[in-house]
């Protein structure tokens, strides 16, 4: 059973930047695409950002293109969300979500283990 843990969230000024960490432990990592989602206050959990299993490419929600970048680092077993220009409407949960193998993560039915959360909290 694989288990992954996110760091790196926290409080930071709108225009400012944060890197969210996601290590995972069991199971094969680079055999697996990986992604984000995030979850605001009153609102649904939606999807963020996603990598392919060797990071070749990469996919975002339209609210974080130009600003955000995904990326990972295998040897690791680690992902990560680089997050620039945060805006308050930013201010969230952030999950970390390992899909069920090979196939793209942009819905929730698409995820195959979740992080427990990083709580990112971006003042205006």
């Amino acid at each position: 059973q694989v288990q992954l843990v996110e760091s790196g969230g926290g409080l930071v000024q709108a225009g400012g930047s944060l890197r969210l960490s996601c290590t995972a432990s069991g199971g094969v990592f680079s055999n697996y695409v990986m992604g984000w989602f995030r979850q605001a206050p009153g609102k649904e959990r939606e999807f963020v950002a996603g990598i392919t299993d060797y990071g070749r490419s990469t996919y975002y929600a339209d609210f974080v293109k130009g600003r955000f970048t995904i990326s990972r680092d295998n040897a690791k077993n680690t992902v990560y969300l680089q997050m620039n220009s945060l805006k308050s409407e930013d201010t969230a949960i952030y999950y970390c979500a390992q899909g069920r193998g090979r196939s793209l993560v942009t819905a929730e039915t698409d995820v195959g283990s979740w992080g427990q959360g990083a709580r990112v909290t971006v003042s205006s």
